[in-house]
């Protein structure tokens, strides 16, 4: 297991972490969630040893990490991590001689990693010369190269298309099967809804929820909502009903947040009489908005 404990981390009079606790379970995805400046970088570097921690501690198996089990840690940068002026091929090599891994055995692993993800690369390209999308993925195979037992990924799906978020959430969910711990950072919320298993959101330096999906929805969603798809109905005409809340009302669509089933009862009726109901279901609270609720 992975565990954070009570780390804090200051940068002059501006303090980053806060006391951070957390554990991450082998075989888990746990998504690190929260704004700009919330403290996940941070906090990710602490765990690699790239910065110090004032207090607290990073755990994994119940030790604390040092030099040599950061060596079983794979680790992806945001920002470019990988030399410019280098062939991916070589560069990856390179890494994984870095994290004791043999040249040759380096080399097929790279080549094989890269026709997965599909890294579109002519044997003399230097990195600087691909796409960001395909650097991205490069970057995923530095951190992968030496078959690491925790990965460690901040922001690892910026910049690609759709078909290679899917590929590179089936290497995070190969990952965890084969029982690693996985932590990634992402402000694409609704992606991780969909993989992780938990969910932490940082704000202020501090963890201000920490569960599965269905735990935050339950715990900070706030009230039901229902959904009501109501067309040639005029603007507002929801104002005034009975424990009901307009959120929004978009091309005939409008959502109501209710207070109980009897209000939800008394929107339906009012719906029926303005227009010609289209939907009308009760709308889970999804990770956007138990986001924004967790740091209200």
């Amino acid at each position: 297991m992975l565990s954070f404990d009570a780390v804090s981390k200051s940068f002059g009079e501006r303090r980053v972490l806060d006391g951070l606790t957390f554990h991450v379970k082998p075989g888990e995805l746990f998504g690190f969630c929260g704004a700009n400046g919330a403290g996940k970088t941070t906090a990710m570097r602490i765990a690699l040893g790239v910065a110090r921690a004032d207090s607290g501690s990073v755990l994994w198996g119940g030790a604390e990490v040092d030099a040599l089990s950061r060596q079983r840690f794979g680790y992806m940068p945001e920002e470019r991590g990988l030399y410019a002026k280098m062939t991916p091929l070589d560069q990856l090599v390179h890494f994984g001689r870095l994290s004791g891994v043999r040249p040759r055995e380096a080399g097929r692993s790279a080549a094989e990693w890269m026709e997965r993800l599909g890294v579109v690369a002519r044997p003399k390209d230097t990195l600087e010369k691909l796409s960001l999308g395909n650097q991205q993925k490069v970057q995923l195979i530095a951190a992968l190269i030496h078959d690491p037992a925790v990965l460690i990924l901040d922001e690892p799906f910026s910049g690609l298309d759709p078909v290679a978020v899917d590929a590179m959430a089936d290497v995070l969910l190969e990952r965890a099967r084969d029982g690693a711990p996985v932590v990634f950072s992402s402000h694409q919320l609704g992606l991780v809804e969909r993989l992780c298993d938990r969910i932490g959101i940082l704000h202020g330096g501090r963890l201000v929820a920490d569960g599965t999906v269905r735990e935050l929805r339950r715990d900070v969603g706030g009230p039901e909502r229902i959904r009501l798809s109501v067309s040639d109905v005029p603007p507002g005409w929801a104002r005034g009903l009975s424990g009901v809340r307009t959120l929004t009302e978009e091309d005939g669509v409008t959502t109501l947040e209710l207070e109980s089933d009897l209000a939800a009862r008394g929107a339906l009726a009012a719906a029926q009489v303005v227009g010609r109901v289209e939907y009308f279901g009760r709308q889970e609270a999804e990770l956007a908005d138990i986001f924004r609720e967790s740091v209200a």
